[in-house]
């Protein structure tokens, strides 16, 4: 479970393709000594699994197995080295519900149609970029406005829809410490929507 606070960003370094999986190991500024084997970590999106770790305090990294279906779902089959990705680790009991609860499982693909920046001088605080993406039909239902969706792991609010198109704003913080401030139009990420919407939706079904 996560919330979709990013707390760092780490960088893939190597990539090996195995059978129906593939084992990538990514570099970040963690302590190796506060993550277990077997430890869930949210990659871009992906709730993945720590199956190795090593290096030193701001220097380490782990590996992480990413089976068919994820690959079929999700970006993570086009990472390769260098590709920078969102970190949150799992949620602990007592720490602070800053976003909205995350499940690391991604419903699919978002594709950004549209991005456009508000300079410091515009807002009197900092730089603001708008994204526009659109998502495939069968997930637009799940999206409304002033609602929450998970983007390559980051919790963020919709601005507004219009049918399969729906808007979210990033503040400087946000284009700072996550890897959208170097995303532009063409570029796919992960989905997750809320997970009240989609079982408000089932509900609804099985009433009808």
């Amino acid at each position: 479970m996560f919330t979709g606070i990013v707390t760092t960003i780490g960088r893939v370094v190597a990539v090996e393709d195995r059978t129906d999986q593939r084992r990538l190991t990514i570099a970040c500024d963690d302590d190796p000594g506060t993550i277990a084997i077997g430890a869930s970590i949210a990659c871009s999106g992906p709730c993945l699994t720590v199956v190795a770790l090593g290096g030193v305090a701001g220097d380490m990294w782990f590996s992480v197995d990413a089976a068919a279906e994820t690959l079929a779902r999700t970006t993570v089959g086009s990472w390769g080295e260098g590709t920078r990705v969102n970190l949150e680790r799992s949620l602990k009991i007592g720490d602070e519900l800053g976003g909205h609860i995350v499940t690391g499982h991604v419903d699919g693909l978002a594709e950004i149609v549209a991005r456009s920046e508000v300079t410091a001088e515009e807002t009197g605080w900092g730089a603001t970029a708008r994204f526009d993406l659109r998502v495939p039909a069968v997930l637009a239902r799940f999206v409304a406005e002033k609602g929450s969706v998970a983007l390559d792991g980051c919790s963020l609010t919709v601005n507004s829809v219009e049918g399969d198109v729906f808007s979210v704003l990033l503040i400087p913080h946000t284009l700072a410490h996550t890897t959208f401030g170097d995303k532009g139009p063409g570029e796919r990420v992960n989905l997750e929507v809320d997970l009240m919407a989609r079982y408000a939706a089932r509900l609804v079904e099985a009433r009808e």
